[in-house]
């Protein structure tokens, strides 16, 4: 009876797959809209990547442009803009990628010991307003904060006596004030996973670590870590997908004509290569070079986290 019900779509009851479907009619409609979502803006853009094997032409459209093979790719890989690219995206990634994701770690378990819930609430209010403002605003704060010539920072440095110090117009202060900016940013706004992470914690390990003698940072390392240890090494896999992609956004709302050193990036030269030069065989070959680079990655961190015992994502 099992397998026929299985060959019929049915579970062991014997009820059919049109039986939940009418039954949570509400919770599939309001998952509806985000299938409606994936499906035209990631799904149906797969299909353009196509042109990364064309000569694309507007003029002749998307399917009488003449076939060049991997002859894009092999263009793009000899341009000095892109080895260029590679190696700021890896800089800017991985740096990014040391400090913003542990940040938001260290923010939650201190955000755990707090033991004011109302505080904790004002504290964590706080710390996620930065991720809703777009990096347009971020931008221009960042500016009137730190400008070399009327930022309020080297202001108060000058009115203390002090030299001034270029902040965003030199190139090692810039990636040193884009890696700062960037974890402001979005260390708050990723504690809530941690968090929840943490509330999810056996009370119980604590009431033991505490009759073993155990202090604040005793149970910090013993307790929390280790139950939120899965959670950490699930988004440090998804985190290696984007080590070479990055935010096109922080850099250019960020970038500036003093500061050249560092903002040649992958998303950087997409932009240009597509939107500003208007060759988009070019561009959609790069940024299909970047997501298979991200796809690879995060297979190998996947298949090292199970290595070392983790469960890991696929």
């Amino acid at each position: 009876m099992k397998i026929v019900n299985a060959l019929k779509g049915r579970d062991v009851d014997g009820k059919g797959i049109w039986f939940y479907i009418k039954r949570d009619k509400e919770l599939y409609l309001m998952l509806l809209l985000p299938i409606i979502f994936v499906a035209l803006f990631k799904i149906a853009p797969m299909f353009g990547t196509i042109v990364a094997f064309k000569d694309y032409k507007i003029a002749k459209g998307f399917w009488d442009s003449d076939w060049v093979g991997f002859q894009v790719f092999l263009d793009i890989f000899a341009k000095r803009d892109f080895a260029r690219a590679i190696k700021n995206s890896l800089l800017l990634n991985v740096s990014d990628l040391i400090l913003s994701f542990s940040a938001p770690i260290i923010l939650s378990l201190l955000l755990n010991e707090i033991k004011s819930v109302k505080m904790k609430r004002i504290n964590q209010t706080l710390l996620y307003l930065p991720h809703f403002l777009s990096w347009v605003i971020i931008g221009a704060i960042a500016y009137q904060l730190l400008s070399l010539g009327n930022g309020l920072i080297n202001n108060i440095i000058d009115s203390l006596g002090g030299t001034r110090i270029p902040f965003l117009q030199a190139d090692n202060n810039w990636l040193i004030s884009y890696l700062a900016i960037g974890v402001w940013q979005s260390m708050g706004w990723g504690t809530i996973i941690y968090l929840a992470s943490m509330s999810a914690i056996n009370p119980e390990l604590y009431e033991a670590a505490i009759v073993d003698g155990a202090g604040r940072w005793r149970k910090m390392w013993n307790v929390t870590l280790p139950g939120i240890r899965v959670t950490i090494v699930t988004l440090l896999i998804m985190n290696l997908g984007r080590v070479m992609g990055g935010s096109f956004e922080r850099i250019y709302a960020l970038a500036n004509k003093a500061t050249t050193e560092y903002t040649t990036t992958i998303e950087v030269l997409v932009y240009r290569w597509g939107i500003e030069g208007g060759n988009f065989s070019r561009a959609t070959a790069l940024g299909l070079f970047q997501a298979v680079i991200g796809l690879a990655l995060v297979i190998l961190a996947d298949r090292i986290a199970k290595k070392l015992g983790e469960d890991g994502l696929l």
